[in-house]
């Protein structure tokens, strides 16, 4: 079984890991700066216009956004669950495991998208044909701008954590790692494991005002 591939930059294994683990832990920090703008942007609004917000979300579908939570968090352990047995030599078990975190994934996404199909054929796409009319004008159809480009941005992250844990699931079940080496499945994990908690964030903040109401 291989040790994992030595880059010809580095001067050892150990090298080679942190710097791929500070390189992740870089990247993820520019997508808290990217995504936090916009949660901040959608904060704000939300402040000038309590009402007309709570009123908009009220319209969302909050039992298939449920559902997905359960789904993501369940993905999360399972993700937990397979790196600690990649770290522990269980490479069988770990890449079987990472194969089911993206058929998670997958059904993410197809719910998503019956989510998408059903907003759409009630008009609550922003434009002409909006069908939310809020106390406050506009607010509504504003709201759903900001829905759809937040959980669009999500869904987008989460397709590429898809085809990243499928990718190095493969590698996992190939025995291209061992315990000495097996960053990549912690740097695909860390990945996974923070699209899920950007969703549960979306998750309170879209599906849940107005709710009490």
């Amino acid at each position: 079984m291989s040790a994992g591939p030595l880059q010809m930059q580095y001067a050892d294994l150990a090298q080679q890991r942190d710097t791929a683990e500070l390189g992740i832990w870089a990247f993820l920090a520019t997508e808290v700066l990217f995504l936090g703008g916009l949660f901040a942007a959608y904060s704000f609004y939300r402040y000038l216009h309590p009402y007309g917000v709570a009123e908009a979300a009220r319209h969302t579908y909050i039992a298939i956004g449920a559902t997905n939570s359960v789904i993501l968090l369940a993905s999360s352990f399972v993700m937990s669950w397979a790196a600690l047995a990649v770290q522990g030599g269980a490479m069988r078990l770990g890449g079987r495991l990472m194969m089911l975190v993206a058929g998670l994934g997958v059904l993410f996404v197809v719910l998503k998208g019956v989510e998408y199909a059903g907003e759409l054929s009630e008009h609550l796409w922003p434009g002409p044909s909006f069908a939310i009319a809020t106390d406050e004008p506009r607010v509504g159809e504003v709201f759903y701008a900001m829905y759809w480009l937040l959980t669009g941005v999500h869904a987008l992250h989460l397709m590429i954590g898809v085809i990243a844990v499928v990718v190095i699931g493969r590698r996992v079940l190939r025995g291209a790692f061992s315990r000495d080496y097996h960053v990549p499945v912690r740097v695909v994990s860390l990945y996974w494991h923070f699209v899920d908690v950007v969703w549960i964030f979306l998750f309170v903040i879209i599906y849940l005002p107005g709710r009490h109401l």
